[in-house]
């Protein structure tokens, strides 16, 4: 059983550290401090802790870049963020790369032990999983029996627990887990999990998770229970050496903070960006009004200066266009006129858009899609920004003489469009990253190409929010192909939109 922990201390201030490991050491943990990131880093690689208080600001290394490479080679290190520049985006940040809490500097004793018992019982609580798992003889119907044993742990859990068994009927709960999904019907052992949650996306997860061979798979569902309240689940399978499922466990942790925290950030994004774009694009109107000459002749410097500031101003003017379009992806307005639609003649307006770009760095595109295609359920518009980013990006990303090819075809239930070009491709590394905002591939050859980092992002909303997926395939130096399927209309619903 797990009553102290082994906890290091990465900050960059000295009074931080020593008060910390003063305070810890006193309530019975073992402490070891860093001073920076890649102290900390090789402190890790030496020994094992249980807990990691990380600053976020610290030379050499940050605490980001800390949890990233923590993230590829320590997933199961509880890190607790302590910061004292706390804005919304680095809570955001932190809770994406993995943080399991935030301190906000300066911070008191009491609440240093608070956040560290809290995440003491989190491992406790993944200490008695582990042993149930040990349990291979037994079924999870007769673990419950002895609900008394970890009763206290699961009730101290700032967490909902669902413990369900092969046949997705409840075997054991924490008080809090019902109270959070709002069940619908008394929560009763025994009692099958659909006849008592409203939240059919979270009874579909637990089916699926039986479906997966690897023992080890854990899915996750982000939950909305109402327009200000959302949890994320996350389950794991419970199998005996044989691979038999036993059971699941779901863990339910209320997100809603950190949904608010990006809506007020893309409210503000919103406002910041209409409140630019007007004054933007008067300086612009104003330069082309000098470079027509219709404020007095100007030399052929004063035209040089004059295009190049334009050029900028037209940057800027694209970028705030870009963040609207994001805003509006996140809160949900990206396509407000679903039609039928057969992609076909978009395909071949934005090749025939981009035909210019293209000839102008000797490449070759070839299109392999015919006449027509099955249609799809889809807003015009926003098909063709999806394809006129997708091959902005193939083209401007290979080199001179190189090839683009555009396939679209119908796949079972789903339409399939590939766009594969020769360009310079992405490393391993790289390719979970880009459809995060602002992330751009940068290298040798790429670094000198202009962009925003936002057209990727905004593909990836677009082709969500139609029920679809995108995803990547790349090889440095090889090229990519960037492969979107769309579920195709379905007879009954062309009937209805016939009528």
């Amino acid at each position: 059983m797990l009553n102290t922990a082994k906890i290091l201390v990465a900050d960059d201030e000295r009074i931080i550290r020593e008060g910390c490991s003063r305070l810890l050491t006193k309530a019975g943990h073992y402490v070891v401090t860093a001073q920076n990131g890649q102290e900390a880093l090789e402190v890790i690689q030496k020994d094992h802790f249980d807990m990691v208080l990380l600053d976020i600001k610290m030379p050499e290394m940050d605490g980001m870049q800390v949890m990233e490479v923590l993230r590829l080679n320590q997933s199961d290190l509880l890190i607790l963020v302590i910061t004292g520049y706390a804005t919304i985006e680095t809570a955001v940040d932190a809770m994406k790369a993995g943080a399991y809490d935030l301190l906000i500097k300066p911070f008191s004793a009491d609440a240093l032990r608070i956040a560290v018992n809290r995440a003491l019982a989190h491992l406790k609580l993944a200490w008695e999983m582990e042993e149930l798992k040990k349990e291979q003889a037994r079924s999870l119907k007769d673990i419950a029996n002895e609900q008394s044993r970890i009763r206290t742990i699961m009730n101290s859990m700032a967490c909902g627990i669902l413990v369900t068994d092969d046949e997705n009927r409840l075997a054991l709960y924490n008080p809090l887990a019902p109270r959070m999904l709002e069940m619908k019907s008394q929560c009763i052992v025994g009692n099958h999990i659909k006849d008592m949650v409203e939240q059919q996306e979270l009874v579909d997860m637990l089916d699926q998770l039986y479906e997966q061979p690897d023992a080890f798979t854990t899915l996750e569902r982000e939950l909305q229970l109402s327009e200000r309240m959302w949890l994320r689940a996350r389950t794991a399978a419970v199998r005996n050496v044989e691979g038999k499922t036993l059971g699941a466990v779901t863990v339910l942790q209320d997100i809603s903070h950190l949904k608010e925290l990006n809506r007020m950030k893309s409210e503000f994004v919103t406002m910041v960006s209409h409140e630019l774009k007007a004054p933007i694009a008067a300086i612009r109107q104003q330069i082309d009004v000098l470079l027509k000459g219709m404020a007095g002749d100007i030399n052929e410097k004063q035209t040089h200066l004059l295009d190049r500031a334009q050029s900028r101003a037209q940057g800027l003017i694209n970028l705030i266009n870009e963040l609207l379009d994001l805003s509006r992806i996140e809160a949900g307005r990206t396509y407000s006129q679903q039609q039928p639609l057969d992609l076909a003649p978009i395909i071949r307006h934005a090749v025939e858009f981009l035909l210019p770009q293209i000839q102008a760095k000797n490449q070759q595109i070839t299109c392999d899609v015919p006449d027509s295609l099955p249609l799809i359920s889809a807003d015009p518009s926003n098909m063709d920004e999806v394809l006129v980013n997708l091959l902005n990006n193939a083209t401007k990303y290979t080199p001179e003489g190189g090839s683009i090819e555009v396939r679209a075809f119908a796949s079972g239930d789903f339409l399939t469009l590939a766009i594969k070009d020769t360009g310079y491709g992405m490393t391993k590394e790289d390719i979970p990253r880009i459809f995060d905002k602002f992330y751009r591939v940068k290298n040798e050859k790429t670094k000198a190409i202009a962009g925003t980092g936002l057209g990727l992002p905004i593909v990836k909303g677009i082709v969500e929010a139609h029920l679809g997926t995108i995803k990547v395939e790349s090889q440095l130096e090889k090229g990519s192909t960037f492969t979107i399927e769309l579920p195709l209309l379905s007879s009954e619903t062309m009937s209805t939109a016939q009528c």
